[in-house]
This record gives C-alpha cells, sequence and structure tokens, in this order.
C-alpha cells in the first residue's frame, strides 16, 4: 500500500500524456460519452414504458440479460470479429459499455415514473393537459430523483468497467493496470485501483447532491412535515 501511495505522489506520473491527469481525462471521456448515448436510448424508453404502462415484462427480462453478459468477453470479441482495430477501438469500448449502462439507466425511468400517484395524473388530465404534457410537466419532474439515481449506478457501473478499455489499447485509468501487469508493476497497478476508486466516489457523491437538488420542492416540504410528526401523529394520518 505504502508503495502504491509512493507511486501516486511521484510528481513525474503527474506530467506527460501517460501521466495520471490525462489519463483522468481519457476515463472521464469514456464515461461520459457512454452515459450520454445509453442515457438517451434508457431514457426514451423508459419514460415511454413507465407512462404507458406498456413492455414492461420485455424489457425487465432484456436488462437482466444485458446484466449478465461478459463484458471483457463480449469486448474482445466485437473488436475482433468487426476488425475495429486499435485505432477504432472506441467503438467496441462504446457499445459494450453503453450495454452495460442501459439497465440501470432504464429501470431508473420508468420506475420512477411508475412511481407517481395515479390521482395527480388523473388530475391533469381532468385539467385538460395533453399525454405528452402530463410526462414532462407532471410525472418527469416528480421522477427525477430515481431517474438520477438510475444514472448514479450506471455511472458507478461504467467508472469501474471502463478500465478494460485499456485491454485493446485505448486509454484511461485502465492503463495504469494493464500496462503494469506484465511488468508485474504492482505499485503501478495499486495505483490505477485507488484512482478508479476515489474517481467512482467523488462522482457518486456528485450524483447524489444533484439526486437531491432536483427533488421537487413540495415533496421535500412533505418529507419534512411526515418527519416532524410523531408516530402517533403518522398512524393517525
Amino acid at each position: 500500500m505504502l508503495d502504491g501511495l509512493n507511486w501516486l505522489l511521484d510528481p513525474a506520473h503527474w506530467t506527460g500524456s501517460r501521466g495520471i491527469p490525462t489519463r483522468l481525462l481519457e476515463h472521464l471521456a469514456i464515461t461520459g460519452m457512454t452515459l450520454l448515448i445509453a442515457g438517451v436510448i434508457a431514457l426514451a424508453a423508459g419514460l415511454a414504458i413507465g407512462h404507458t404502462r406498456r413492455g414492461r415484462g420485455l424489457v425487465v427480462g432484456l436488462s437482466g440479460a444485458l446484466r449478465a453478459m461478459p463484458t471483457l468477453g463480449l469486448l474482445v470479441f466485437i473488436a475482433v470479429q468487426f476488425g475495429f482495430g486499435v485505432r477504432l477501438a472506441i467503438i467496441p469500448t462504446l457499445i459494450v459499455l453503453v450495454v452495460l449502462a442501459i439497465p440501470p439507466i432504464l429501470a431508473g425511468a420508468y420506475a420512477g415514473i411508475e412511481s407517481v400517484d395515479p390521482a395527480t395524473v388523473d388530475a391533469s388530465r381532468a385539467l385538460g393537459l395533453t399525454e405528452w404534457q402530463i410526462l414532462w410537466r407532471v410525472e418527469f419532474p416528480l421522477a427525477l430523483p430515481l431517474i438520477v439515481g438510475g444514472l448514479r449506478s450506471a455511472m458507478l457501473q461504467v467508472v469501474a468497467t471502463a478500465t478494460v478499455a485499456a485491454y485493446i489499447s485505448l486509454g484511461g485509468l485502465g492503463r495504469f493496470l494493464f500496462d503494469a501487469l506484465p511488468l508485474r508493476d504492482y505499485p503501478q497497478m495499486l495505483a490505477g485501483a485507488l484512482l478508479v476508486a476515489a474517481l467512482a466516489l467523488i462522482l457518486d457523491l456528485l450524483f447524489l447532491l444533484v439526486g437531491k437538488a432536483v427533488l421537487p420542492a413540495g415533496v421535500r416540504a412533505a418529507r419534512g412535515n411526515r418527519r416532524s410528526k410523531t408516530p402517533t401523529e403518522r398512524t393517525a394520518a
């Protein structure tokens, strides 16, 4: 552990094209692109499923199947089978990571929409709102905390799994692991693992804060009132 920390504190490892800042930016870029692509696909499907209540069983089964896929095996298969090579290594990497990120985002989206009180939706229809307006003005804001929770879960999985991109010569923090493994440079490997863990914890905290920030004021006030009541008052309510 001390050798790994000493490796991290060495100024030589914080400069150049192979330094920690460069690898960190590469890792963030891969993670960001993955969440963007997966978010567009999964949110569109999840919002539609949650609003219409159709196709949920099929999506749950498909999500479970996607979660069970071996990430590294799928990555190598796509890279070799379609001949992307080193220059286009980003393509199989994004495909694999998007497949990994879709299930939690999809689950958060449709679960969030389904959790909205049906009475609230019915009241919105009674006011003359269209289905599109109900989705975006009523259901989506109320479901946003759960949607952010799905993105948070996907982010943690992608940050950890994006290290396998280095297996097919892509950048990111995984380079510290795969470059050091043949040389048995265990301090570098430990340092890479610590960097990935630290990045995941920092991003997790940011998503946690965002999830609290997007909580609608009315819901926040209702929760506060509920917490302020005594157990007897809660039972009576």
